[in-house]
């Protein structure tokens, strides 16, 4: 299984694009590696985000391992300041 962060590439909401940089800045700096999933590039990739997610109205960024949901952007940054990414991403 790898990290999948589901993405909007497209958005003109400033919250989001934060918290997608703050995610990408964090698991480069720590070399996990992660697959991005644009989820404006199609409507399976969005499908797919919130499917996962168990959430019909879940907006990007949205983190799984796999087909296992590890969480939103609130609970990545929970774990990284308890410091426990890796049990968050499940690795």
């Amino acid at each position: 299984m790898s990290v999948k962060v589901f993405y909007a590439s497209v958005s003109g909401n400033l919250e989001i694009k934060t918290a997608q940089q703050r995610i990408f800045s964090v698991l480069d700096g720590k070399r996990i590696p992660y697959e991005m999933v644009d989820i404006t590039a199609s409507d399976e990739a969005k499908a797919s985000m919130r499917s996962i997610a168990g959430n019909p109205t879940a907006l990007p960024p949205q983190i799984s391992n796999g087909n296992a949901y590890c969480g939103d952007f609130s609970a990545f940054e929970a774990a990284v300041e308890s410091e426990a990414l890796e049990a968050f991403l499940k690795l």
